[in-house]
């Protein structure tokens, strides 16, 4: 046999492989090469497995050049296997597309971004509209227009965040209502969400900010029958319909009678437990009718016009909810408490 011609023809026939190799725009084109020379029934694997029946004189010099031949094939196929999947790899040499992928981690509300909508949505369901308003306000919005005069002893109830003499971090979301009422003539009928600040002790019980939603509802006629009749179709929509509530009598300069709002515990059912101190309730925000000075202060007449307010912690419900006991959980960020909601 003529040595040189079958080292030429195996020269040849890694050639057209790397040329092939060099074209190919897919895995299964790379595939068809692989299969063509180096499969059990390959071109290249054929002159392989012939060796040990060429003569001797043969033998070096045809598998000298067979194994540097398959050497050369396979690493053009790496090449090549690399090149068309880089798209699919990001050009990843050590990804493997054929592994099943990860599922990614998706986010979540948090709970009492969850809690807030729910109160929300419910109020709007009853027919409130939402106003909003800044986090930042005048003592004239936050303080005077709600009856708290300059040397009102009420405003020693709320401790403030003051930025200038006369701006201070709102300590509720009332100033709102006294926005609303002066650009807009009863009937009002609307609730307003929103984060509100006061220089308290944090506690498992307390924070020095806070999410609240008040509502206000302003027209002839309106009567405290109507607000508990309001507050206690919120509660059984949001606690449940064996929940009951009560009013007790309390003071807050913008609402004359002032009182405050309690569900009968959903942890222990009203027989008390832990959570509720062994009262067999839980308060949940204030409430009242609308005092005839605020009214005076945006323009409203008193003889004509009555309205009642209430204010809903957000943090409060949240915890009674989920069975939350220590209110600073939900502003730890710890994803082993956040994932669970």
């Amino acid at each position: 046999m003529n040595i040189d011609e079958t080292i030429r023809s195996i020269d040849e026939m890694v050639e057209r492989a790397l040329q092939e190799l060099s074209d190919a725009q897919d895995e299964s084109e790379v595939e068809a090469v692989r299969v063509a020379l180096l499969g059990r029934k390959g071109t290249l694997t054929a002159v392989l497995r012939g060796i040990g029946d060429l003569p001797d004189d043969a033998k070096p010099a045809i598998g000298s050049a067979g194994g540097r031949a398959k050497k050369t094939v396979t690493e053009g196929i790496d090449e090549a296997m690399r090149r068309v999947t880089a798209p699919a790899t990001g050009g990843d040499p050590t990804f493997d597309p054929t592994l099943p992928g990860r599922t990614p981690s998706l986010g979540r509300s948090h709970p009492v971004a969850v809690v807030m909508d729910e109160i929300v949505n419910i109020l709007m369901q009853l027919g409130f509209t939402v106003a909003e308003g800044p986090e930042i306000e005048t003592d004239f919005y936050n303080f005077e227009a709600l009856n708290f005069p300059p040397d009102h002893p009420a405003r020693d109830m709320q401790d403030s965040y003051y930025v200038t003499d006369d701006l201070v971090l709102r300590t509720h979301t009332s100033p709102v209502q006294i926005r609303l009422m002066e650009v807009a003539q009863p009937p009002i009928r609307s609730i307003m969400p929103g984060r509100v600040y006061r220089n308290e002790v944090v506690s498992a019980k307390s924070l020095n900010f806070f999410n609240q939603v008040e509502g206000l509802y302003v027209d002839k006629g309106v009567s405290l029958a109507d607000l508990k009749g309001e507050l206690e179709e919120f509660c059984h929509r949001f606690f449940g319909s064996d929940v009951s509530i009560r009013l007790r009598p309390s003071f807050f300069p913008f609402t004359e009678p002032s009182c405050e709002m309690d569900v009968s515990c959903v942890i222990c059912g009203g027989g008390g437990c832990r959570v509720c101190k062994s009262t067999g309730w839980l308060e949940i925000g204030g409430a009242g009718m609308v005092d005839p000075n605020v009214f005076e202060a945006v323009g409203y007449d008193p003889e004509i016009y009555a309205g009642y307010a209430f204010g809903l912690g957000v943090e409060r419900p949240a915890m009674i909810k989920y069975g939350v006991d220590d209110i600073r959980l939900f502003y730890e960020n710890d994803v082993r408490f956040l994932a669970q909601f």
